[in-house]
């Protein structure tokens, strides 16, 4: 019998009691979180939930596994924490999510009412504090109100553009008697999210892109949120334009299609990158034109017609003005797009590859001129590019990846292939240090028959390494492969290329062992392993794709002086792109 099942029977009860019940009966599996003064009535009745609840080493480390897990499985991760600094560690993973519209509800305890305003003991502003950066967010005043205040919680969450959602409970509210009931009513008066778009903006849609002669379909995680990665491979097939899709969309379109550019903006492909700047006709579908894409904003694009089609109509023109504003979720549109293409008699087959032809010769020519690659390192050291596309060729399409930020973020994103969706989970918009171990928890949590790799970087890992110790006492048995190079790379990166080598407190010395990755692996109750030469590479990967039983830590020894390529150095435009080291593509621009 579950608690909800008890409350049912027994009617009258606490709010905590109804808290728990109210999580049980909107299907929640998992709760990431810390026990605390104020929230700790909570605590009581979900001893006995029929619900999992996952002890993290620290409150960001909740928010960041709540992440990973929504993002692997598509339903609402959820993350717990007490009043005042409990609430406050959970801020940056609830950014996180807000910036990368994760479905997300996280529940904070709250000092009394009676005390709210007093400067009391663990007492902050939960509410005031996150109020840019969730979706919305509930000072809940009544333990009546809990069911209802859940209800809704979750609906916002998962709706429309997916968000974080936080519900602050006082400690008082958790305490007093109530009566359950569900389901409640919802109440969100003016709440009305677009899914279906209009239908003489799909019109025109569809009519610009049967006779664009350069049209691009630029991709976005909203395609992603929407599961629509099938019919956005219907729409690529029957028009025959090229694919980008976004860091926030690696797996929406796989990396083996023809079609498929790769991945745009500062760290994109040159072909991906060249194909928006000289595109006549942008399709941007569940993505938002945002500063890491388009480089300089004047200069994005020219001479392109934008069709900008999202399901936040706030999006719609806030960077790019939008020629065609088609707000509705993604899949939606599609669908709407694919019926309005059949009706266009030159949007596909003969006609659509004939009017194609020269600007796929012109795409193919840069691919072929300027592939993903990297320089062999000639002083004995590894290249962390080697390292990650062997873990991607070894461990395979299937396995979900996630990642801390910085170079390894970027290396990851390069140069494994991304075959299938929801297998690439990163901090886009927020580029969160530390999100890597604790979102691969959530990761493997939700989806226990995958093998998830984290691949961090030595200063990520230091942030957040110490949910392993969670992932080993709760058998949550990811892999993380540390690429270090003893400095916070993408810093070193840009001291390399814009502040004359003048390195100023980036080098960590984790190269030197301090700490010793292995042993600390070992002291938090993982396999420890150890990497320093490339020769060992396979043999090392092998070997930790074969413990399954522990969480594995593998510590690759990479070079330092590793650089990201290609690159759009910050403030300049996408056309100032350098292939590597500084050289920057030859275009025909009487080909484009």
């Amino acid at each position: 019998m579950t608690a909800t099942d008890t409350l049912l029977e027994s009617r009258r009860t606490t709010g905590a009691a109804c808290l728990v019940a109210s999580l049980e009966a909107v299907g929640v599996e998992a709760v990431f979180g810390i026990p605390g003064g104020a929230i700790l009535p909570v605590y009581d009745p979900l001893f006995d939930a029929n619900l999992r609840h996952i002890l993290v080493r620290h409150e960001q480390g909740a928010g960041h596994a709540a992440t990973g897990y929504a993002q692997a499985t598509g339903k609402v991760g959820v993350c717990m924490a007490t009043s005042g600094p409990g609430a406050t560690n959970l801020v940056t993973p609830i950014a996180d999510a807000h910036m990368d519209s994760v479905p997300m509800v996280a529940i904070t305890g709250q000092t009394p009412t009676s005390l709210i305003g007093t400067d009391a003991f663990q007492e902050a502003d939960i509410c005031g504090i996150t109020m840019p950066i969730t979706k919305h967010n509930f000072l809940v005043q009544s333990a009546e109100d809990i069911p209802r205040t859940v209800a809704e919680a979750f609906h916002l969450a998962s709706s429309g553009r997916p968000g974080p959602v936080l519900i602050d409970l006082p400690k008082d509210v958790l305490q007093s008697s109530t009566t359950f009931a569900w389901p409640p009513s919802l109440d969100l008066p003016g709440y009305h999210p677009i899914v279906v778009p209009n239908g003489k903006q799909i019109a025109q849609a569809a009519q610009l892109l049967s006779q664009a002669s350069r049209p691009v379909l630029y991709v976005g995680g909203g395609v992603l949120k929407a599961r629509a990665v099938t019919q956005l491979r219907q729409l690529a097939e029957l028009t025959g334009a090229p694919v980008v899709t976004t860091l926030m969309a690696r797996g929406a379109f796989p990396d083996s299609h023809p079609q498929h550019l790769g991945m745009p903006g500062m760290h994109g492909t040159v072909s991906a990158v060249s194909a928006l700047q000289r595109a006549d006709l942008i399709v941007a579908l569940g993505t938002r034109f945002d500063d890491r894409v388009t480089g300089k904003l004047d200069s994005f694009a020219p001479n392109a017609t934008v069709v900008h089609a999202d399901i936040d109509p706030a999006e719609i023109s806030k960077n790019r003005r939008a020629d065609v504003p088609i707000v509705g979720d993604a899949q939606q549109v599609i669908i709407a797009l694919l019926a309005a293409l059949a009706d266009q008699p030159d949007s596909s087959g003969a006609a659509s590859v004939a009017r194609l032809e020269g600007w796929w010769r012109q795409l193919n020519k840069l691919r072929e001129t300027y592939p993903l690659g990297w320089e062999p390192h000639t002083d004995g050291t590894m290249a962390p590019q080697y390292v990650i596309s062997r873990l991607g060729a070894i461990a395979g399409p299937d396995t979900i990846y996630t990642a801390g930020v910085g170079q390894h973020q970027m290396w990851a994103s390069q140069f494994i292939r991304y075959e299938k969706p929801y297998t690439w989970l990163n901090s886009g918009g927020l580029g969160t240090m530390g999100y890597a171990v604790p979102a691969a928890m959530g990761a493997k949590l939700g989806c226990p028959e995958a093998t998830v790799w984290a691949i961090d970087g030595d200063g990520c890992f230091q942030m957040t390494n110490q949910e392993l110790a969670t992932c080993a006492i709760e058998n949550i048995p990811i892999k993380v492969a540390i690429i270090n190079n003893g400095n916070l790379g993408m810093v070193r990166q840009w001291q390399t290329l814009f502040y004359d080598k003048r390195y100023s407190n980036t080098d960590l010395g984790t190269v030197n062992r301090i700490p010793d990755f292995v042993k600390l692996a070992e002291a938090l109750g993982c396999v420890g392993l150890r990497c320093e030469a490339e020769s060992e590479v396979d043999a090392t990967i092998d070997k930790a794709m074969h413990i399954n039983d522990q969480p594995v830590v593998v510590d690759f020894v990479v070079g330092k002086d590793a650089l990201v390529w290609p690159m759009v150095a910050p403030g300049t435009g996408n056309d100032e792109i350098m292939a590597a080291r500084g050289v920057r593509p030859e275009f025909d621009e009487d080909e484009f």
